[in-house]
């Protein structure tokens, strides 16, 4: 299980430039991932007012950290401006076990948990199910691997 795993993470580790803001943009079409919006154009406002994935609007939208994020209503919009990186997700919305054990790899949308206050995206439910095992020992050494890593 442990060689599968570790084939399946160096499948999804990305090799092209980036710094530890970029928001997660290159998810795979054969995962279903957009390429064009933050969260796969999800409302990420609505994951804390609504407590669920809510999929934005493409006319109500604004860009940050090089991103487009979509909106819900104009009320979640004006939240985000308000004050994004409350409602940005941890990692610039990548994996937070992959990050946890020092990797980068896409998160989904629509495996998600907030955690103290903050967003945190998985790969899909059987690696959130092994982050859920220890999620403050998985952010703790993500929060320190995440703003020095290298380009990956």
């Amino acid at each position: 299980m442990r060689r599968f795993l570790a084939i399946l993470m160096s499948v999804f580790v990305f090799a092209a430039a980036g710094n530890a803001d970029e928001i997660n943009l290159k998810k795979p079409s054969w995962l279903g991932g957009s390429f064009d919006y933050a969260l796969d154009g999800y409302d990420t406002v609505a994951y804390f007012t609504e407590g669920k994935p809510v999929e934005g609007k493409e006319s109500i939208s604004t860009e940050y950290k090089g991103a487009t994020w979509l909106f819900a209503s104009e009320d979640n919009k004006a939240m985000f401006l308000a004050d994004p990186e409350k409602y940005a997700p941890a990692y610039g919305g990548h994996c937070a076990w992959a990050a946890g054990v020092r990797k980068v790899a896409p998160g989904s949308p629509k495996v998600w948990k907030i955690v103290d206050g903050r967003l945190y995206l998985n790969y899909d439910e059987s690696i959130q199910e092994k982050w859920e095992k220890d999620i403050p020992g998985f952010i703790e050494v993500a929060d320190e691997y995440w703003p020095n890593r290298e380009d990956y």
